[in-house]
């Protein structure tokens, strides 16, 4: 629970809510950090905070390529998190409307 209660926590501001779901969007490639920092329109200090806070609950994964920093969503903590809010959904009471999925994302280049 302490680790939903993180992931929650890092997501309950607007922008870094905003820079996860990009990072989401954005695929199992990720995105350079100067590319997000340009599509969320924050300065370059206000960004590294937030991801901070992001990689501290485990969100975000970062891997530094030459002279750029590639950041990551984490899916395996996305997908634990949708899988602790939706675990006990409608009490066992039969069918319910939100049926929990994971994401898988889709893997970039190669034949299809």
């Amino acid at each position: 629970m302490s680790s939903s209660l993180a992931c929650l926590a890092a997501l309950g501001h607007e922008s870094r809510l905003r820079a996860f779901r990009r990072l989401v969007e954005a695929g199992p490639g990720g995105l350079p950090v100067g590319e997000l920092r340009e599509h969320l329109d924050l300065p370059p200090a206000t960004l590294t905070a937030h991801l901070n806070v992001l990689r501290a609950a485990d969100l975000v994964t970062d891997q530094r390529e030459g002279r750029v920093i590639r950041v990551r969503a984490n899916y395996d903590r996305m997908n634990g998190l949708i899988a602790y809010l939706t675990e006990n959904c409608c009490a066992g009471s039969g069918p319910c409307a939100p049926v929990p999925s994971t994401c898988k994302p889709r893997k970039t280049g190669g034949s299809k």
